[in-house]
């Protein structure tokens, strides 16, 4: 079904579609650990150092490197793992 709707695995169209996906999960992530730190955007842009419309960009999924990722994990002190082709990353 997926290869009909969205492409065969390897092909471009697909692979767009997967990272836009894996975008959006991280900055989900990123927003459920906000609200369980009790934390607004604004708050967060504080600790991190960027502007609260960053942080929306951010939990949309936009303008996500890893190093924003980390920035933001260890900016609320919270642990994660993550899976990036074959490389590992953990933030404690």
């Amino acid at each position: 079904m997926l290869d009909r709707v969205i492409g065969e695995k390897g092909t471009p169209q697909r692979d767009s579609m997967e990272a836009e996906l894996q975008s959006y999960l991280i900055g989900e992530a990123i927003k459920l650990a906000r609200k369980e730190k009790k934390l607004t955007q604004q708050q967060l842009g504080e600790l991190m150092g960027v502007q609260r419309a960053q942080i929306s960009r951010i939990e949309k999924g936009h303008n996500l490197t890893v190093s924003t990722i980390v920035k933001a994990f260890k900016a609320m002190g919270v642990s994660a793992s993550f899976s990036f082709g074959g490389v590992s990353l953990s933030l404690c």
